[in-house]
C-alpha cells in the first residue's frame, strides 16, 4: 500500500528570494498557494526523465533544483568567471563528445615528455592525474583489513563478521539471478519458436493457447518480466548486469586473496610513498564509467545539441582517477585531494565512501588542508537507506568524529532525491542524518554522459553530490568574491523543503520530517542560491 501525505512545500523555511524589476527583494512570507501544490499525478515525458534534475518545483511540481529557471531570468546575460572543479572519481572518458571541450588543462606541463614541467610533483598531468595507475578491480576495505589482520581487535572483527555475511550474500544473489536468467532464456527460446519471432511483447503473449504446464510457466515468466522492462533483451541485459556485478564481488572486492594494487607498485599504507601513477587519467576500459557519469551532471557542456546539460557552464573538469571498482584507499584520496588544491581546483566532488577506513585521519588532514586553501569538498552520503547519525552506520570520509562538531568548514554531504514529487521523493536508497548530511538534490535515475560519447540513466547519492557541485560552481564563478564556507552555507540556507513527511529506506514505517534527515532540512536549490549569492556579496545578508 503506498503511503499518501499531503505536500507542502515552503522556501527559506517560510521565506523565499525572488526576482523583481532588475533587482533582488527577500520576501518574507511564502509565494501564494505553494501550500497546495498538486501531487504530479501523470509519468514524465522522455524529456523530463532525462532533465528532471533541473526543472521547477513550483512550476513542473518536479523537486529539481530550478537550473534553468536560474539561467533564464538571473544570469542569462552575465559572464561568470571559470570555475576548476576536480572530478575525484573513476577515470574520466577524455574524448568524450560533450566533455572534450571543458576540460581542465595544466598548461605548464608538456605532454608525452615524461618530465615534471611545472614542478608539481606529477609529470605529464596535462588533464589531471591518475593513483590508481593500471589498475581497477579492487577488494574493499574490509576485505584487505582481514587479509592483513589490520586493525584493532574490535574493529577487525566487525569487519571479519561483515566480509563474511556480504560474502552468503553475494553467492546466494549470484545464483538467483543465475537461475532467474536460465528459466528466462529456456522460456524465451520456447516462446520464439511458438511466434517465429525474436521480438514480442505482452499481447503477443496473450495470443498463445496452451493447457501445457511447461508453456504456461514459461508465459507466466515472460509476462512478469515484461511488466518490468520494454522488452526480454532488456531484461536479459539488467540479468547479466546483476550477475557480473556479484561474480566482480566474489572474485574480487571480497576475495581475500586478490591484489588489484600489485599493479601499481606502491605500498598503499605508506602516505611517504607517492611516485606511482601516472599522469593520464583517461578510463581503463568502456565499463568505467562512474567518473564520466559523475562528470556530464557537473558541467556537460550546455546547449550544444547533444546529449546532456551539466549544472554549470563555467567550469573546467581536472581528472583525478583515484577510485577502483572496489573500496578507494585512503591515500589515493588524501593525494588526490591534495593534488586538486595545489593545482587550482575550488571544489572537489568525492562520489565515494566506504564503512572502514584505517587511515582515515590521511584524509581529514587533506580536507583540513582544502579548507586552508578555501576549496569545497562535495561528498556523497552513500547509498545504504541508513541513518549516519546512528554510529553503527558510518560513511568515509565525513567531517566529524562520533557526530561531534565539523573538522572543517567546508565539506558538503548530500543525500538523493526521487523525480516524484510527495512523500516518496527521498531515494530509497539514500542514507540520511540530521549531523551527518547537510541537503539533498537530485540522484535517482540521471541521465548523463557515458564513455564512448554514450549517455544513460544512473542512480545514486553518487549523482546527487556533482548536481551540488554543479550549483556550487554555478553561483561562485557569478559571485567570485565568496569563500567556501560562504557557499555551504548559501546552499544550505537557500534550499528548499517540506513541512510533511517523507519516507526514508523506502518504508512507511520510516516516515519522518524532511528537515528531520539533513542537517539543514533543505532541498539544493540554484535560483535561490544565486540571488542569495548576490545578497551576500554585497553585504546585504551575513551568513
Amino acid at each position: 500500500m503506498t503511503m499518501k501525505l499531503n505536500n507542502t512545500f515552503v522556501a527559506l523555511s517560510a521565506s523565499l528570494f525572488l526576482m523583481g524589476c532588475g533587482s533582488t527583494a527577500l520576501v518574507s512570507t511564502p509565494i501564494e498557494n505553494i501550500d497546495t501544490l498538486p501531487l504530479k499525478v501523470t509519468p514524465l515525458t522522455e524529456a523530463q526523465k532525462q532533465h528532471w534534475g533541473h526543472a521547477n518545483l513550483l512550476t513542473d511540481t518536479i523537486p529539481g533544483m530550478s537550473v534553468d529557471k536560474a539561467y533564464a531570468e538571473l544570469i542569462a546575460n552575465k559572464k561568470g568567471e571559470k570555475i576548476i572543479v576536480a572530478v575525484l572519481d573513476a577515470g574520466m572518458d577524455l574524448e568524450h563528445e560533450d566533455l572534450v571541450n571543458i576540460l581542465w588543462t595544466n598548461e605548464d606541463e608538456i605532454p608525452g615528455n615524461g618530465i615534471d614541467d611545472d614542478n608539481n610533483g606529477y609529470i605529464d598531468d596535462i588533464h589531471g592525474y591518475n593513483f590508481l595507475g593500471e589498475s581497477y578491480d579492487e577488494q574493499l576495505e574490509m576485505t584487505r583489513m582481514v587479509g592483513r589482520n589490520m586493525g584493532d581487535p574490535a574493529t577487525l572483527a566487525k569487519a571479519k563478521a561483515k566480509l563474511e555475511a556480504d560474502r552468503n550474500k553475494a553467492m546466494q544473489n549470484k545464483e538467483r539471478y543465475e537461475q532467474i536468467m536460465q528459466a528466462v532464456t529456456n522460456a524465451d527460446t520456447a516462446v520464439q519458436e511458438v511466434l517465429g519471432k525474436e521480438i514480442y511483447t505482452k499481447e503477443d503473449l496473450a495470443t498463445i493457447e496452451t493447457e501445457e504446464e511447461e508453456m504456461l510457466q514459461n508465459l507466466g515468466i515472460l509476462s512478469q518480466m515484461l511488466s518490468m522492462a520494454g522488452s526480454i533483451a532488456e531484461v536479459k541485459e539488467e540479468l547479466n548486469g546483476a550477475i557480473s556485478y556479484f561474480t566482480d564481488q566474489l572474485n574480487y572486492n571480497l576475495n581475500v586473496d586478490f591484489n588489484g594494487r600489485e599493479i601499481v607498485g606502491d605500498d598503499p599504507y605508506d602516505i611517504t610513498d607517492t611516485n606511482y601513477g601516472n599522469g593520464n587519467p583517461h578510463i581503463r576500459r568502456d565499463d568505467e564509467s562512474h567518473g564520466t557519469h559523475v562528470a556530464g551532471i557537473i558541467a556537460a557542456e550546455r546547449n550544444n545539441g547533444l546529449g546532456a546539460n551539466g549544472v554549470a557552464n563555467n567550469v573546467a573538469l581536472m581528472s583525478i582517477r583515484a577510485v577502483p571498482n572496489g573500496d578507494e584507499y585512503d591515500k589515493d584520496i588524501a593525494l588526490g585531494i591534495r593534488y586538486a588544491v595545489d593545482n587550482g581546483a575550488k571544489i572537489i566532488n568525492g562520489s565515494f565512501g566506504k564503512p572502514f577506513s584505517p587511515n582515515a585521519q590521511w584524509v581529514y588532514d587533506a580536507i583540513k588542508y582544502a579548507a586552508e586553501h578555501d576549496v569545497l569538498f562535495i561528498h556523497a552520503a552513500g547509498n545504504d537507506g541508513k541513518d549516519l547519525d546512528d554510529p553503527n552506520n558510518p560513511n568515509f570520509p565525513n567531517d566529524q568524529i562520533n557526530n561531534g562538531p565539523e573538522m572543517a568548514d567546508n565539506v558538503i554531504t548530500v543525500g538523493a532525491l526521487e523525480s516524484k514529487y510527495g512523500s516518496e521523493m527521498v531515494a530509497g536508497f539514500s542514507n540520511y542524518g540530521k549531523i551527518n548530511v547537510d541537503l539533498f538534490a537530485p540522484g535517482a535515475k540521471i541521465y548523463s554522459t557515458m564513455p564512448n560519447n554514450e549517455y544513460k540513466f544512473m542512480g545514486g547519492t553518487s549523482m546527487a553530490a556533482p548536481a551540488v557541485a554543479g550549483v556550487a560552481a554555478l553561483v561562485w564563478s557569478y559571485y567570485p568574491s565568496l569563500k567556501a564556507p560562504q557557499i555551504k552555507q548559501i546552499l544550505m540556507q537557500s534550499g528548499l523543503t517540506t513541512t510533511t513527511k517523507v519516507l526514508v529506506s523506502g518504508e512507511e514505517s520510516k516516515a519522518t520530517e524532511f528537515q528531520n534527515i539533513s542537517k539543514s532540512g533543505k532541498m539544493v536549490n540554484a535560483y535561490n542560491a544565486l540571488i542569495m549569492a548576490e545578497q551576500v556579496a554585497k553585504g546585504k545578508i551575513k551568513l
